[in-house]
């Protein structure tokens, strides 16, 4: 009798092909530290259909809302800025020198073609760097700021300054969204503007699901994490939230080079990571793992050292306290043009976030001791 061939299940996507779209859309639309609007414009539009309200603050994060007339208030939150450069020195001979935004790696500078941000429109421009044959081995200076240098085929300041450009645009990469052997989003940008993506699909399958949530949903794309969590900071203010769910990214340590000692051992296509430490809410995060586990979501626990560096420690520490949690996608590459992260793990952040919002009670109290 011959054997039964063993087929391998696959699951169906929670994407749909308008989903991918945006996210190319979204990821190839730069949004520099304090520069976010069209992307937030993007990101609005996208999840309009799917919630009761918006608003935007002065600076920019964006909010979208489910049930805004209930008293009991859930932010599920991502941040939407890109790290970039400021034009920070024009020489004489026409070379422009620059100042980080956020923390923008200078050692991937060299050979990278940019976009000039300007009132007159995108200028393009490279980072120079002298030829392999002129370099001395022995005397080799590395990439830092006080030699990667912008080239935009101008050879005086004039020049430079007729395009537009002046102390102060902003400077981004060029690369642009790509999908690596069909398992890895990759590009700029995706530290974390994937988060914006995921939380907008939260509120996309809420919708399309009819569900029905007992409290507020606040569906929150906020700036300035990059210098700070400075958006996080401010829009905490506004809402006066119950309940945070933050998601960020985290560190691949698989690849060449991660050191598993000092960054733990995080692996793309693992699942979500939970993250443990004082700013994250131990009830908070107890409700999260029982919604992976009862939902058979794969998940990877991390430890943060007095601060996760996330928008969480913005929330948490905010209007008397608020219970947050950390939900964090593996990415290789952090603040690299190539930054990667892997499909599966994309939609089970997606479904984590969804399955603990259900698992959230009205007036839901976390409080380690209660009366």
């Amino acid at each position: 009798m011959a054997k039964k061939q063993a087929t391998k299940k696959t699951s169906k996507s929670i994407l749909t092909n308008n989903s991918v779209d945006f996210l190319h859309k979204y990821l190839n639309n730069p949004s520099p530290t304090g520069f976010e609007s069209e992307g937030q414009k993007l990101w609005l539009n996208y999840i309009k259909p799917y919630i009761d309200d918006f608003f935007v603050d002065n600076y920019g994060t964006a909010v979208g809302v489910i049930n805004p007339k209930a008293e009991f208030k859930v932010v599920i939150e991502a941040h939407a800025d890109e790290i970039s450069w400021f034009v920070h020195y024009i020489t004489n001979d026409g070379f422009i020198y620059l100042r980080r935004n956020g923390g923008s790696d200078h050692m991937i500078a060299p050979s990278k073609r940019v976009n000039i941000h300007t009132d007159k429109g995108i200028v393009k421009a490279i980072f120079g760097w002298p030829a392999i044959h002129v370099r001395d081995a022995a005397k080799e200076e590395p990439p830092s700021l006080k030699n990667i240098f912008l080239d935009c085929g101008c050879s005086t300041k004039k020049e430079v300054e007729a395009l537009g450009i002046h102390v102060g645009c902003v400077v981004t990469y060029e690369d642009e969204f790509m999908v690596l052997n069909n398992k890895y989003y990759v590009g700029r940008a995706l530290d974390n503007r994937i988060g914006g993506f995921m939380i907008a699909e939260v509120a996309r399958l809420l919708k399309e699901s009819k569900t029905k949530l007992p409290f507020g949903l606040y569906i929150t794309n906020s700036v300035q994490e990059e210098v700070g969590l400075r958006g996080a900071e401010m829009i905490t203010q506004t809402i006066k939230p119950n309940v945070a769910i933050i998601t960020d990214v985290c560190h691949d340590t698989q690849s060449p080079m991660m050191n598993k000692i000092s960054s733990g051992d995080l692996s793309c296509g693992n699942g979500p990571v939970l993250t443990y430490g004082p700013a994250v809410q131990n009830n908070l995060l107890k409700l999260v793992i029982d919604a992976a586990t009862k939902s058979k979501i794969p998940f990877q626990r991390a430890a943060a050292s007095r601060a996760t560096g996330t928008d969480t420690d913005a929330f948490a520490y905010s209007v008397g306290g608020v219970p947050s949690a950390l939900i964090s996608l593996p990415l290789r590459y952090m603040h690299t043009t190539v930054e990667s992260v892997h499909k599966d793990d994309v939609e089970n952040v997606i479904k984590l976030i969804l399955q603990s919002l259900k698992a959230i009670k009205n007036n839901h109290d976390f409080k380690y001791i209660k009366k």
